[in-house]
C-alpha cells in the first residue's frame, strides 16, 4: 500500500506521494490516513466543475484532481484576475493550488510543476521548469535528462527539428503548448439543457381532449430529443396556460426511465381522473408546456426471437406507476437490498419511485433460502449433538418435531463492526448456525443455533424460515 495524497503537515515531516505506508509509518508512527476512493474523488471534482460555472462557462475537467477555467472576458466582473481565482479557491472549500497563464497548457504547468506565487514574469517562470513538466513518458523523460536537459529553458535553446528526431514530435509538440508557442483548447464541461417543448395558440382551445392532443405531440418531441441523448424520462411536467392568466400543472413519475408517449400520456388521464378538481379551460388555454425535469439514461433494448423478454418487467413496472399516480407515489413500496448478511435485516422498504441503487444479489444455488422467514426468529427447544450437530428433535408451537434429514451448518458470524440488536437482548454478537431440516412428515425448516457450545451459557435454537 502507498500513499495517494498528503496534506501540508505531511509533506513538511518528510512524507510524499508515492511512499509506502510502512516507511511512512516509521518515519511517522502517529499517522492518520483514510482509503483512497478514486470514484469519489471524481463525482467531487465534477461537484466543483458545477461550481466554477458561476464564474465562466468555460470550465473542462483535468482529472483526477485538477480545474481549467478559461476566464477570458470574465475577470473584470470579479475585481481583476487574481481575485476572481480566490473567490473560486474560496468557494470550494479546499486547499488548492491555482496559476495565472496565457494558455491552458501554461497555467496547468505552472499549477502543477512551478511555484503559482513566484513572480509576474510568465515566460521566465515557464522556462525555469523541469522537463517533467512536459509530462511525457519515463523514458522520453529519462533520456532527456541523461541529454543534460533539465529545464524548459534548455529545451527552448535547442531547434525544434533537433529535439523531433531525438525525443519525437510529441516532446515538441508539448514544448510548445506549455511555453504557448501553439494553443491548447479546452473541451468545457457543459451540461445539457433541460429538455423543455412549448406550443402557442393564436386562438385559445376549449377543450381539454384538444389540449391532451397538443400534450401528445409535445411529448413525442420531447421523446426524440430523449433518443438522442440515450435517456429516458422519469418525471414528466405539462403546464396549461389560460387565456384569464389561471395556470394548471400536471406532473408524473414513472419509475423506470421510459420514452414512450403512450405510458406518459395513460399516466397523465390517471392523474386528471384523480383530481377533486377537473381541468376548467375556462375561456381556452393559450399556451401549453411540456417540461422533463428528471432523467436518467436509458440505452436501445434489443428484443428477443421469441418475443419481448422484458415484457413481463415492463407490465409491473406499469403496475407500478399506475398505482402511484392513483395512490401517491410514497404509497407504493418495494423492497432494496441492504449491505448486510444478516437474513431479518437484508431488505427493507422503499417508496416504489425511487431508484434502487444497490443491485439485488443473485442467489447462491448451493444455498438456499425460505420463502417465508420469522421476524423475529422464533425461539424452539432443540435436542442435538454437541458439539456442533443438526437438531435430532425440536418442539415449536407446542408440537414435537422429528427430524429426518439435516443439511449444513451455514455459519453467518456478527457483524462486529456495527452496532447490532439481537433477536434475544444482549446477544446479538453471537454466531449462528443455520440448518435445512426436515421431520417426519416431509415440512422443511430452517433452524438455527444462537450461540456456540463452548462460550458462557448455553446457545438457544430459533426456527427462521419455511421452505415451501
Amino acid at each position: 500500500m502507498r500513499l495517494s495524497a498528503v496534506d501540508p503537515q505531511a509533506q513538511r515531516l518528510g512524507l510524499v506521494s508515492g511512499m509506502t505506508l510502512a516507511d511512512a509509518r516509521a518515519r511517522v508512527p502517529t499517522l492518520a490516513v483514510q482509503p483512497c476512493n478514486p470514484q469519489a474523488d471524481a463525482r467531487l471534482l465534477d461537484r466543483l466543475a458545477a461550481q466554477m460555472v458561476r464564474f465562466t462557462p468555460m470550465v473542462a475537467l483535468d482529472a483526477p484532481d485538477g480545474l481549467v477555467l478559461d476566464i477570458t472576458g470574465c475577470a473584470h466582473l470579479f475585481g481583476g484576475e487574481t481575485a476572481l481565482a480566490d473567490r473560486a479557491i474560496a468557494a470550494t472549500g479546499l486547499t488548492a493550488r491555482y496559476a495565472l497563464g496565457s494558455s491552458s497548457a501554461s497555467a496547468r504547468a505552472l499549477a502543477r510543476f512551478g511555484n503559482p506565487a513566484g513572480g509576474k514574469d510568465e515566460a521566465a517562470a515557464l522556462r525555469r521548469l523541469p522537463v517533467s513538466a512536459l509530462e511525457l513518458e519515463d523514458g522520453a523523460l529519462l533520456a532527456l535528462r541523461r541529454a543534460g536537459l533539465t529545464t524548459l529553458g534548455d529545451l527552448d535553446k535547442r531547434p525544434l527539428k533537433v529535439l523531433e528526431a531525438r525525443f519525437g514530435k510529441e516532446a515538441s509538440l508539448r514544448l510548445r503548448q506549455v511555453l504557448g508557442d501553439t494553443d491548447s483548447p479546452i473541451i468545457p464541461r457543459r451540461s445539457l439543457p433541460p429538455i423543455r417543448t412549448e406550443a402557442r395558440f393564436a386562438e385559445p382551445i376549449g377543450r381539454t381532449d384538444d389540449a391532451l392532443e397538443v400534450i401528445e405531440d409535445l411529448l413525442r418531441q420531447a421523446m426524440r430529443l430523449l433518443e438522442e441523448r440515450q435517456q429516458g424520462g422519469r418525471r414528466f411536467v405539462a403546464q396549461l396556460e389560460r387565456s384569464d392568466g389561471a395556470r394548471r400543472r400536471l406532473a408524473v413519475e414513472t419509475g423506470l426511465p421510459v420514452r414512450d408517449p403512450a405510458v406518459v400520456m395513460r399516466l397523465l388521464r390517471e392523474r386528471i381522473d384523480t383530481l377533486s378538481d377537473p381541468i376548467d379551460p375556462g375561456f381556452g388555454f393559450d399556451a401549453i408546456r411540456l417540461a422533463v425535469p428528471r432523467t436518467e439514461p436509458l440505452a436501445a433494448r434489443q428484443g428477443g426471437l421469441e418475443g419481448d423478454e422484458g415484457a413481463v418487467h415492463d407490465s409491473v413496472s406499469a403496475l407500478i406507476d399506475r398505482l402511484g399516480t392513483r395512490l401517491g407515489k410514497d404509497r407504493v413500496l418495494r423492497l432494496r437490498p441492504r449491505d448486510t448478511h444478516i437474513p431479518e435485516i437484508g431488505q427493507s422498504f422503499v417508496p416504489a419511485g425511487r431508484p434502487v441503487q444497490a443491485p439485488w444479489p443473485a442467489p447462491a444455488a448451493t444455498v438456499p433460502r425460505p420463502l417465508y422467514l420469522f421476524t423475529p426468529p422464533q425461539p424452539i427447544e432443540a435436542v442435538a449433538e454437541v458439539p456442533d450437530g443438526p437438531p435430532q428433535r425440536f418442539r415449536w408451537r407446542g408440537a414435537v418435531h422429528d427430524v429426518r434429514l439435516s443439511e449444513g451448518p451455514e455459519r453467518i458470524a456478527a457483524e462486529w463492526w456495527r452496532q447490532m440488536d439481537g433477536h434475544v437482548a444482549g446477544s446479538g454478537g453471537l454466531t449462528r448456525d443455520y440448518y435445512r431440516v426436515e421431520d417426519t412428515q416431509g415440512r422443511r425448516y430452517w433452524v438455527f443455533r444462537h450461540g456456540l457450545f463452548h462460550e458462557d451459557r448455553s446457545p438457544r435454537w430459533y426456527v427462521h424460515g419455511l421452505f415451501p
